[in-house]
């Protein structure tokens, strides 16, 4: 209930675009090659996103 004003932390929302991106890429396999490899593509630069900033955060 507390978390009801809370923003989400930039970690967060990346998270979730890397997840929504994975599935996306899940459902494009069976229907077309090219789409899914775009997908894990993107999900692949906001996975380097999310490492920098917990190695980031870990350093401090």
């Amino acid at each position: 209930m507390f978390k009801l004003f809370k923003k989400k932390s930039e970690l967060d929302i990346l998270n979730s675009k890397y997840r929504k991106l994975l599935e996306e890429s899940h459902k494009f396999s069976n229907i077309n090659r090219r789409l899914s490899d775009e997908k894990i593509a993107e999900a692949a630069t906001i996975l380097d996103k999310i490492q920098h900033i917990e190695k980031v955060q870990f350093q401090s």
